[in-house]
């Protein structure tokens, strides 16, 4: 069992990592600069968490997923791009007392077992899903390259689109949260069916600050 590990924490709702997937971000705010520069010195992690408000401090979500810094571009004015690459989810055990403008928790990845292969789709499941997709993307105006997204494995494409669908901050968390990519793929589905069939549910993404 991993003992848990203190790493700083990146707020932002709508933003989702999954483990063995990426997520570009663009580092604006001084406390979270700060928050790069301290994890480029150091370990390079940092974990991605939803707020559950808009309160300053909001309150967290208590799943997250930890990710390490593949690459960064630092702007001339101090601004930062940077993909993450996700390695596991955890648990919030607490929240640290800290010194950084920015907030620091002890991450407990116990009961996730992230790093184990992924079973298949089964046909039909993935059948469903490039359907339902597809239908999805019409809906909210999107270009998609269908040649290219057949291509990807089961587990990139559930992930693909979890992160990139407009859905809502509870939606999103379910996700994060369901156990196995089956799962993920059964509760995209849904809540891309019932986000068609509610007057303008499907009328664009949101925008993510």
């Amino acid at each position: 069992m991993a003992d848990p590990l203190p790493i700083p924490v990146f707020p932002l709702a709508g933003a989702l990592l999954f483990p063995r997937a990426q997520l570009p971000l663009h580092i604006f705010e001084p406390r979270y600069r700060a928050m790069v520069r301290d994890a480029l010195a150091g370990d390079r992690l940092i974990g991605m968490v939803q707020p559950r408000d808009q309160k300053e401090p909001p309150s967290l979500f208590e799943t997250g997923c930890l990710g390490r810094i593949e690459s960064v571009e630092e702007l001339e004015d101090g601004r930062y791009n940077i993909v993450l690459s996700g390695l596991t989810r955890f648990r919030i055990a607490r929240e640290l007392e800290t010194d950084t403008p920015y907030r620091r928790v002890e991450a407990d990845r116990s009961g996730f077992s992230d790093h184990e292969e992924e079973e298949p789709l089964g046909i039909a499941q993935r059948a469903e899903l490039e359907r339902e997709a597809r239908r999805y993307a019409d809906a909210l105006g999107y270009a998609v390259d269908w040649e290219a997204v057949s291509r990807l494995d089961d587990e990139m494409l559930v992930n693909g689109i979890s992160q990139i669908a407009p859905l809502d901050v509870g939606s999103k968390q379910a996700l994060l949260e369901a156990g196995a990519v089956r799962d993920r793929c059964e509760l995209l589905v849904q809540f891309m069916q019932f986000q068609r069939m509610i007057p303008g549910g499907a009328d664009g993404p949101e925008t993510l600050q």
